[in-house]
């Protein structure tokens, strides 16, 4: 455990650092068999930089020389998601490695007595970084697969030459190895989570080969897989699995001295910003300047000797605070320079955004207001890709569609969804609760903590900077005997480690702890019982629906009370058979429909006692069609319809 990952005090400075579908799929999959090569993109970014106010992924112009004669069209069949995939921590330098890979299946888990390790028996191809189970890696593998294999050819730039080169995975499922030029480098554990490895001493100048091992098994017990399958088809809420790389793969090249992590406490109380800076293995002498960037023009700038860890103080006259749909960022450079400025060493370009979120009674207030949540289940699926959007822009659309529906955000539910989703949520005032994919791992064995806490901990160190999340819940519906101290050490170590925002331990499972939220599930779906339901919020004392047994609760103790999961009404019209559902008596009418949603909504949002909604859910998923959209994100009712019912006042603002 680093410096990262342990606050001392309650002092705000001494809480450190935690260490056009078918169309795509035909090109895709024509792309692999006809064997379109792996482009390599530089990574200079948009011509126009932070200091515009604008962050930006690599520009689809800016590749290595040798691409230079292809079209934008070639490079898109052979570089899916070419975007730079870490948007709040940007280096000008980098790789992107997506694109058709060697591939093979290893069923048995022998790949590596069988000397795979070495480059020996890829007999396919795969598009990186689709998971093999989708249509868009050009397979759409079904069934269970122990373990897969991956090679790629790396020729590292010649202008990187002294530099140390970073390999770097956004996330891969389960267990991931890598060797290169046979020799293991190292491995890493989790599915949901970015890790890289310095690659330099194992590369060659001529040339290297890249083998990737991904192990894979939903059916242990003893890996988090959220709503991956464990049978053989997609089943209730539980739907197709992802295995191995399924975000993108890259390299950058960085010096041995450099910027390791930021952290943004803003304090809009102050009008102030405290920003945290760990710098990797200072040799002493090495100045850290700092400049914050408004509409352009710099409006603060410092300079501090260099240590392992900085402080910065950025006290801002008129503050813009990032507000719901509203979003203003401010942009930063952080520049790292060998003593006497004699070399610049690292340039870090990120953002922040001045926001406040809180509980206070029983209401939770943002930026000094008291708000309702208005929130939506979002759990990230995608027809073509499962896990992983077909591009940046499907990610940024899941966001337009939720807020034209009149939702001011999200749960995003039972995984840890990509950088560049948390990016656009940033950019556009998008309300989301960091949750993970817990359901899989079987939390009565005493190991399922050691599992848990480094996957969970790595997640919250990758998105504590992210204004648009607001809160943290690490499980979902825990009713079973868990181990003792399991669920209880994961929320005082959430809040241990991030105390700007709320913690839920279990939504709506047992709350074994006092939350800062209270929380429950209800699927009832005749409006006068749900309505009743909730009419004891309003006795004194309150009396509080519940999951489950009440004594394996803590008691309610008039914290915010969250109705996380409602609704999930069946709209699937048409269907004949029972292979699709949704909850209770499908609606015979679209009037039915709206009026059922208007009036279990409205009893919630005309409640004094309740601080928040979640609707399940915001599109169908395979053989669930509750959501107000189709799996292919079609709307199926006028979405002005749901934000006018969404957006009254609710009475706990009043």
């Amino acid at each position: 455990m680093s410096m990262f990952d342990k606050p001392t005090s309650k002092n705000l400075k001494s809480y450190l650092i935690s260490g056009e579908k078918i169309l795509l799929i035909l090109i895709f999959s024509l792309a692999v068999f006809t064997g379109f090569s792996l482009i390599l993109f530089s990574g200079t970014m948009e011509k126009k930089s932070i200091l515009s106010g604008k962050l930006t992924g690599p520009s689809l112009s800016e590749v290595t020389s040798n691409n230079s004669a292809k079209s934008d069209v070639e490079l898109t069949l052979s570089l899916p998601r070419p975007e730079y995939p870490r948007p709040d921590f940007i280096r000008s330098e980098w790789l992107n490695l997506n694109g058709q890979w060697d591939f093979a299946l290893d069923l048995s888990d022998s790949g590596e007595e069988r000397g795979l390790p070495e480059g020996n028996g890829f007999d396919r191809k795969i598009i990186v970084p689709f998971a093999p189970e989708s249509p868009l890696s050009g397979l759409g593998f079904k069934d269970f697969i122990a373990a897969i294999w991956y090679k790629q050819a790396l020729i590292i730039p010649e202008g990187w030459k002294g530099r140390r080169v970073l390999l770097n995975f956004e996330a891969a499922d389960y267990e991931t190895t890598i060797w290169i030029n046979g020799k293991k480098v190292g491995e890493h554990r989790g599915g949901y989570t970015p890790f890289s490895f310095d690659i330099t001493d194992y590369c060659q100048p001529s040339g290297n080969t890249l083998v990737v091992r991904c192990r894979d098994n939903v059916r242990s017990g003893q890996q988090p897989s959220g709503k991956q399958s464990d049978r053989y088809n997609s089943y209730g809420c539980m739907y197709r699995r992802t295995t191995g790389i399924w975000q993108t793969v890259w390299l950058e090249p960085v010096e041995a001295e450099r910027i390791e992590k930021y952290r943004v406490y803003p304090d809009i109380d102050n009008q102030q910003v405290l920003l945290q800076v760990l710098v990797n293995k200072p040799t002493g002498g090495e100045q850290l300047t700092l400049s914050v960037v408004d509409q352009g023009k710099i409006i603060f700038k410092e300079t501090k000797n260099a240590s392992a860890n900085i402080f910065f103080e950025i006290k801002l006259k008129d503050p813009k605070l990032w507000e719901i749909r509203r979003a203003y960022l401010y942009n930063f450079i952080l520049e790292l320079k060998s003593p006497n400025s004699a070399k610049q060493l690292d340039r870090v370009e990120g953002y922040f955004g001045l926001r406040k979120i809180e509980a206070r009674g029983n209401k939770i207030f943002f930026n000094n207001r008291p708000f309702f949540m208005r929130l939506v289940l979002d759990q990230g699926f995608y027809p073509d890709g499962i896990y992983t959007a077909p591009s940046d822009e499907a990610l940024r659309h899941d966001i337009e569609i939720s807020q034209a529906a009149g939702f001011d955000g999200a749960r995003l539910h039972q995984r840890v969804f990509e950088r560049r989703f948390l990016y656009w949520a940033d950019r556009l005032g998008y309300l989301v609760w960091g949750e993970f994919a817990d359901w899989g791992l079987d939390l009565s064995r005493p190991e399922s903590l050691i599992i848990f806490q480094p996957q969970w901990q790595e997640a919250l160190n990758r998105d504590f900077n992210h204004p648009s999340i607001i809160g943290w819940c690490p499980f979902n519906e825990r009713w079973g005997e868990n181990y003792p101290g399991v669920v209880e050490s994961i929320f005082n170590l959430t809040r241990i480690l991030d105390p700007t925002r709320l913690v839920i331990d279990s939504s709506g499972g047992y709350h074994v702890v006092v939350p800062e939220v209270y929380d429950s599930h209800n699927y009832e779906q005749e409006v006068a019982k749900f309505k009743a339901d909730y009419e004891g919020l309003l006795l004194s004392p309150p009396k509080v629906y519940i999951n489950g047994d009440p004594r394996r609760h803590t008691p309610y103790q008039g914290q915010p009370y969250f109705v996380s999961e409602y609704g999930g009404i069946w709209w699937n019209p048409g269907q004949k058979d029972e292979k699709a559902w949704g909850y209770g008596q499908r609606p015979r009418t679209p009037e039915e429909f709206l009026k059922r949603y208007q009036e279990l909504t409205e009893a919630l949002l005309f409640n004094p006692g309740i601080a928040g909604f979640c609707y399940t859910q915001l599109y169908d998923i395979e053989q669930e069609v509750n959501g107000l959209y189709t799996f292919d994100r079609k709307s199926k009712f006028d979405p002005a319809f749901f934000f006018k019912v969404n957006q009254q006042k609710a009475a706990i603002e009043k």
